[in-house]
């Protein structure tokens, strides 16, 4: 869980960044929009610039993640997990925001208590993703 530990809270913070899209309680057709619209940001580098273009704060944070990644490889492959990781906190969730909320503030503090939040497929897709980030910094 090392070379989670970096990598775990900044998927927080981006996922955070997202959660004002989804503002149901449940996953109604607007909330199912919200996210699909969240997950075309996350996951298309085009529509993601355009986007970060408007967002100081969101392209600080691009930036970080840029920087923490060294490629534009395994930036893409970051972006593509936290769509995977707001995925599964907006169905977890049901949508419901103060739930959603909940969940990364208390992942903030507690990043382990987070991964265990999510699925065993996103927890390996976590570590690999770490691992080649580690391994691209040596």
């Amino acid at each position: 869980m090392t070379r989670t530990r970096y990598l775990l809270p900044l998927l927080v913070a981006l996922v955070l960044a997202g959660t004002h899209a989804v503002e149901a309680q449940g996953l109604d057709a607007a909330s199912a929009e919200a996210l699909a619209a969240t997950l075309r940001l996350l996951q298309d580098p085009v529509a993601r610039d355009a986007a970060l273009a408007g967002n100081p704060q969101g392209a600080a944070l691009d930036r970080d993640i840029q920087a923490m990644t060294g490629s534009p490889a395994l930036t893409q492959e970051f972006y593509a997990l936290a769509a995977q990781v707001f995925t599964e906190l907006t169905l977890n969730s049901g949508g419901d925001l103060g739930r959603m909320n909940q969940a990364l503030a208390s992942g903030r503090g507690d990043p382990a208590g987070f991964a265990a939040f999510l699925s065993p497929d996103t927890l390996t897709r976590l570590r690999d993703l770490a691992t080649r980030i580690s391994d691209r910094k040596r």
